[in-house]
This record gives C-alpha cells, structure tokens and sequence, in this order.
C-alpha cells in the first residue's frame, strides 16, 4: 500500500509496451483511418536495486545518468548501453567539488563529461566524477521547485539551455499581480552563469483571467522543434507556440482536445484547497515527432471524488482510496496532429509516459515500477511512433 501511496503522489504515468517486441498499438482507435502508436525498438536492462532516478541518456556514446535521491544522499551513477553500471560517486557533501543543490536534471555533454545546473553554478564533470570546470551563477535565487526526473530538464539551442522558471520562495503567488508580472521560461547560459528569463501568460490565457490559482498549476511543460517553442502551462489545455528569436512573439496558440479532461480553471477566492493540487488535470510533458504532438496528462478528479478526497478517514481508508483513484483516473497519452485535432487518446500501460526523452533523434521512456514488488532493476526503451493508413500502409 506505501508503494501505491508513493507511485500515486510522484504522479507516474503508464504506456503500453509489454516484454517482447511487440508494438503498442492503440486499441480504441484501430478502426480509424489513421493510427498512430508506439513501437518498442530496442530496451536496456540495468540491474539495480532501489529507487532510481534516470537524468539523462546519450546514444551517441551508449552513456546513461541516472541517481538515487536520498534524504542526505545524492549518488550520481554513469551506465552503458548494455546495462553495466560503469561507475558512481556522490558530490552533494560539504566539499569544494560540490554542485550545492541539484536546480534540474544532469544533462550528458559528450562521450566523457556531463553538465550540472546547481546552487555553485555550472559544474562540468568527467564520468569518473573529477570537476572539469565551474561557473557561478550571476543571479542565485533558491528555487521554488526542482524536478529530478528523466523527461525534465534543460533543452540545449545554440549553446544555451531552455529551461522552466524556478520561482522563488519570496514571490507571494497569492497574489493576482504575480501572474501577470512571472516570466516561465530561462535562457541559461554556462558559460557565463547568465539567465534570461522570457515569456508570460498570454493574455488570453486562464492564468491572466484575474482568476486565484493554487501554486505551480502553471508549472510548463516545453519542448523544442521546427525552430519553434511549445509549451503547456500546467493544467491549461492550449499549447502556445513562440518564437525561438527575440522577442519570443507569441506565434499561435492550439486548443487541446483530451478525454474527460477536468482541470481547476481558476477562483475569484485565493483560499484554495490544497488538494487540488492531486485532483486536477494537469498536463506532464509534451514532444513532437514526426509532426504529432504527444501529449502525457494526469485527467482529473470528477467532483464526485474531489469530495470523497477531503472526507475524514483513516490513514488505511485514505491508502484504499488512493489505491482506487490510481485505477480510476489513470494517466493518458494523446497524440494530435499539427492543427490540434486528435488523432489519438488512450490509457496506456508498461512505461511512464512523463519520462518520454528525445535525444539525437530518439525517443526513450522508463519503464514504470511495479505497483507490489520492488525490483532488482529498471529497463529504458527506445520506442518509435507509427503511422498506419487504413490500407496499414506507414
């Protein structure tokens, strides 16, 4: 039951790819004219006991980062494509080497360095753990929120790195000005320990609608292609296209169609419930390939349930209930074509879709933990998106 309170609270998401090769074709829309789906290619194995967090994957060098967070415990592990775990070390201590507090994900540089984004700065270390280089950070705030979870972290354009908006544990986001006065996106830049923060809510944006909403429901979820800079901010169900030059014009903006979606649009109160925060829809991550968006998202809680959520219970009655929801409202991947329209909505199972990672042209995702026995180890896949016509030609 811990296990399911844990997996339900980190919000882990599920696609379908079972342990042969087969495809993950979705059920619901195999009569359509077109169907979309995703294809296991290929999978490592990585034999490895705990709860591991995968950072980042480099096909180029067969390289994978991943961590175990633990209360006072960072160990960093560097992996190879077939699954031995080449070495490990720790650089959170008290330690002239140390990256201070982790502010996003580690990101692979090349066959022998990786990046990290801390509290000292711009670390730059070998796969042995030796600091190659370090750059101050020109304007440190503590940040309001970290994710540490592959499918989340810095995107690199022209030598710089995009990446969310942190916030700050000084803002008063209760406050109707601090959504129109928040920028959500950073230019990072590693060489000189610069930041650039760009782009607000647009003005037709539910977060501009002078409405109070509970903290981080905007959190974005970006992704970069086509020269070009889509987001989702958090529970809102439009994805803005924005310009990846100065100054960051607002290009387009595509409503998003998802399935018995139901998502906090906003109170004229700002005594929020705190547990809409878990009972909202909410939209995880996104990526276009081959000219779909892909779209991971949490549905929401109906009404019903968002009062059954705040009854009085037991901690076993509230353990039951989560266990319920989990099952219930279970998280989806949609699939849209250029213009919005859906191609594709369905429940998946086998991996989590919010770990979905492009590198060098590929899309990797983590398999998802099981719900009742701890394993021994983590598989990552590299999956492909299929288009079949009705003839079932690609």
């Amino acid at each position: 039951m811990h296990r399911i309170f844990i997996i339900f609270w980190m919000g882990l998401l599920l696609l379908s790819c079972d342990s042969g090769n087969k495809d993950t074709r979705n059920k619901e829309t195999e009569g359509a004219a077109t169907t979309v789906y995703f294809e296991k290619l290929d999978s490592i194995r990585i034999d490895y006991l705990g709860n591991p967090s995968v950072h980042d994957l480099d096909p180029k060098s067969g390289t994978i980062l991943f961590m175990e967070h633990r209360q006072f415990s960072e160990d960093i592990m560097v992996a190879n494509f077939e699954g031995h775990i080449v070495t490990s070390f720790s650089k959170l201590s008290d330690r002239p080497d140390s990256y201070g507090g982790l502010m996003s994900t580690l990101r692979i540089l090349d066959d022998k360095t990786f990046l990290v984004y801390g509290y000292n700065g711009f670390m730059t270390y070998d796969f042995t753990g030796e600091l190659q280089s370090q750059v101050k950070l020109k304007d440190f705030r503590v940040p309001n929120f970290t994710w540490k979870a592959m499918g989340f972290g810095m995107e690199k354009w022209n030598g710089k790195y995009l990446y969310v908006d942190q916030g700050s544990r000084h803002i008063d986001y209760s406050s109707i000005d601090a959504y129109n006065e928040m920028r959500l996106l950073n230019w990072l830049d590693p060489k000189t320990g610069e930041k650039e923060p760009f782009i607000q809510f647009p003005e037709s944006s539910i977060f501009r609608s002078g409405k109070y909403f509970f903290r981080d429901s905007w959190a974005p979820s970006f992704t970069l292609a086509d020269d070009r800079i889509y987001v989702v901010f958090g529970a809102e169900p439009v994805i803005y296209v924005f310009s990846l030059n100065k100054p960051y014009s607002l290009l387009s903006s595509v409503p998003v169609d998802l399935k018995d979606y139901r998502y906090f649009s906003g109170s004229n109160d700002n005594s929020i419930d705190g547990t809409l925060r878990f009972t909202s829809g909410n939209i995880l991550n996104i990526k276009k390939i081959a000219g779909y968006f892909v779209i991971a998202y949490f549905p929401g809680y109906s009404d019903a349930d968002k009062e059954a959520e705040n009854e009085n219970k037991t901690q076993q009655e509230n353990l039951l209930f989560r266990e319920r929801m989990l099952k219930k409202y279970a998280k989806r991947i949609a699939i849209l074509d250029a213009e919005g329209h859906k191609v594709s909505d369905f429940v998946p199972d086998g991996l989590t879709p919010e770990s979905m990672l492009l590198r060098n042209n590929e899309l990797w995702m983590q398999e998802k933990p099981d719900e009742e026995v701890e394993r021994d180890y983590f598989r990552l896949f590299r999956v492909e998106l299929r288009v079949e016509n009705k003839n079932g030609m690609d």
